[in-house]
């Protein structure tokens, strides 16, 4: 195996908290119906959303369609959610940029929507050297094209980047892609699966 030159990591689930269960129980309650409800509705447009296909209002009024709901008033309803459920994970900030420092090529890849990926960027910033939002690239993973995107902007062979995440689906997509891979499971985990790939963090 070539040696790693390159980390990309997943944002949600990762690097801060998966926002997802405080996404649904906001939006849930807004809709007045039942979490499973509402998560099974946002499963079929969440996608469209996350490519920039369609705009909030435009998401909002697919999930009421779909729920025979009415659509809530708030404006930033997405936005107030993801803020509520934000929570960073101080070590995985820690290690990334230690990992920075010791001279790897770092990305951000994460699949979000428009109206957070701003806050969600100021929260990040100057930590990694390439950031790709699925909202901005009409893309998301597990597309390979999202993840060619990103070894491009890092200068990076697919063989010498890994990537880090947590779901394996996303996991799958980035094999195909040719990246070395680790499913995240926690902190020590990654610790340990870097350390067989001789990546230095310290």
């Amino acid at each position: 195996m070539a040696g790693i030159k390159a980390v990309i990591f997943d944002g949600g689930g990762v690097l801060i908290d998966d926002p997802a269960p405080g996404l649904i129980g906001c939006c849930a309650k807004e809709f007045g119906v039942s979490e499973d409800d509402f998560a099974s509705a946002n499963g079929k447009f969440i996608e469209d959303f996350q490519t920039g296909s369609i705009s909030q209002r435009r998401f909002m009024e697919l999930i009421a369609g779909e729920l025979d709901a009415d659509v809530p008033a708030s404006q930033s309803l997405w936005f107030d959610a993801f803020r509520s459920a934000y929570r960073e994970k101080k070590e995985m900030f820690g290690l990334a940029k230690r990992l920075r420092a010791a001279g790897y090529r770092t990305a951000l890849l994460t699949n979000t929507e428009k109206p957070v990926m701003g806050f969600f960027a100021r929260q990040v910033d100057g930590l990694f050297d390439v950031y790709v939002f699925s909202c901005v690239e009409g893309t998301a993973k597990p597309h390979r094209r999202i993840y060619e995107l990103t070894l491009d902007r890092l200068g990076a062979k697919a063989q010498e980047t890994v990537f880090i995440d947590d779901r394996q689906d996303y996991i799958d997509g980035g094999k195909r892609a040719g990246l070395v891979t680790i499913l995240f499971e926690g902190i020590e985990q990654l610790k340990n699966e870097l350390a067989r790939l001789s990546v230095r963090i310290d």
